[in-house]
């Protein structure tokens, strides 16, 4: 007997192009995240192809729309546009329990408008829970990913507590206190969302293949970019604003002073839901950060599921809201994930195009540019900044990362 042939999706025209636009922009790109409160998704598009303006394009004051940031925002579209999948290739990425789910959808989460322009375009969907439905009883758990045994047994037995009690738990999928919460949530039987920085059937880290498939079979693994997207540096601080939106509440375990588990932390906190935080050893470096966001943020201290379910009660919610978390201005390099100094002191376009690189071997600048997501004339300035700070170097294929030193 034949094994049956999948079914494919028919998208409509709004669908179409909410996913090509996940192919050819960045997540969280402001000028695109106007673009689309004022225009059709299905118009952006042309104008990306033609290379033209939405005829409706919003205007006024320091708009990220106008002049020369719209005329840069349209070059580093369009420069993916040779590598955009036609419609019957999107439509048949949507198989083997990927689903594309966009705004105004039933299933599309509520929590994720309250970010404005920076909300998703769409969210690629592997698993079989209904996505809004979860996210309606559910809390946020991130952590360092050199997480001790202590950390890791705290996350976990919170997770499978909360699991319990029928709250969704989501995490970021990575190695330490993300994985432990996926666990201890799929231990009870509980729902457990992965949010990734890459496509939903590309396994990062590959040690977790296992551990995606169970969410998925349980929950879901869902990601901004489209399937085939591989991870890069800057994606995973892009990728925790949605961490923090999806979520009725977030709680760190386990973070260091430059713990990307403190960028979500912020996020929660301008999004004005309840932020929490487990104390560990006064000693331990890796709950530096945790200790700081409980003295310097007013986040809640919690040590048990019963503190989590406390503050996200109606009433903890109502305290939350009277004294709401007021995130540093300048909150300085203990608050950036992106101040780990050297590499991740880089300006945004340039730590892009420096992630765009291979790890071995060497590519040309055109092939940079579509990886990274930006324009030509950006990507020369990049290429030539990192090239004066040591970080790569010219060779006869292009471009290449340049090999530290030998000790000695």
């Amino acid at each position: 007997m034949s094994p049956q042939t999948p079914t494919t999706v028919r998208l409509d025209e709004q669908h179409l192009a909410r996913a090509a636009l996940t192919y050819l922009a960045e997540p969280g790109d402001p000028v695109l995240g106007v673009l689309l409160e004022a225009c059709d998704p299905a118009e952006v598009l042309a104008a990306i192809k033609a290379g033209t303006l939405p005829r409706a394009v919003p205007g006024g004051g320091d708009n990220p729309v106008r002049g020369r940031a719209l005329e840069a925002a349209l070059g580093r579209w369009r420069i993916r546009l040779p590598w955009l999948p036609g419609d019957e290739q999107v439509e048949a990425a949507c198989r083997d329990g990927i689903r594309l789910v966009c705004p105004a959808d039933l299933e599309w989460p509520g929590g994720l408008d309250e970010l404005g322009p920076a909300r998703p375009y769409a969210l690629w969907l592997r698993g079989q829970a209904d996505l809004r439905l979860a996210c309606l009883h559910s809390v946020s758990m991130v952590g360092s990913r050199a997480a001790t045994g202590y950390g890791e047994h705290v996350a976990g037995e919170i997770a499978a507590d909360l699991g319990e009690r029928d709250w969704t738990l989501i995490s970021g999928g990575a190695y330490g206190i993300d994985a432990a919460v996926h666990r201890g949530a799929l231990t009870v039987g509980g729902i457990t969302i992965a949010v990734l920085a890459c496509g939903v059937d590309y396994a990062y880290p590959a040690g977790h293949a296992d551990l995606f498939a169970d969410i998925a079979a349980h929950g879901l693994v869902i990601s901004e970019w489209p399937p085939g997207r591989s991870p890069a540096r800057f994606r995973f601080l892009v990728r925790n604003r949605t961490i923090a939106a999806l979520a009725c509440g977030t709680v760190i375990v386990e973070a260091g002073e430059r713990s990307g588990a403190l960028n979500t932390a912020r996020h929660a906190a301008q999004l004005g839901k309840p932020l929490m935080a487990v104390p560990g050893p006064v000693t331990s470096a890796q709950s530096a950060g945790c200790h700081r966001i409980i003295r310097d943020w007013g986040a809640t201290c919690v040590t048990r599921a019963d503190d989590v379910i406390e503050m996200l009660s109606p009433l903890g919610t109502t305290l939350a809201a009277a004294a709401p978390l007021t995130p540093p201005r300048d909150p300085g390099p203990a608050w950036n994930a992106a101040s780990a100094a050297s590499r991740d002191e880089l300006d945004p376009d340039s730590a892009r195009v420096l992630d765009a690189l291979p790890a071995r071997g060497a590519a040309g600048t055109s092939t940079i540019a579509a990886e990274a997501g930006v324009d030509l004339d950006t990507v020369l300035r990049c290429l030539g900044l990192l090239a004066g700070s040591g970080f790569i170097e010219r060779c006869d294929r292009g471009w290449r990362l340049r090999k530290p030193p030998s000790a000695g």
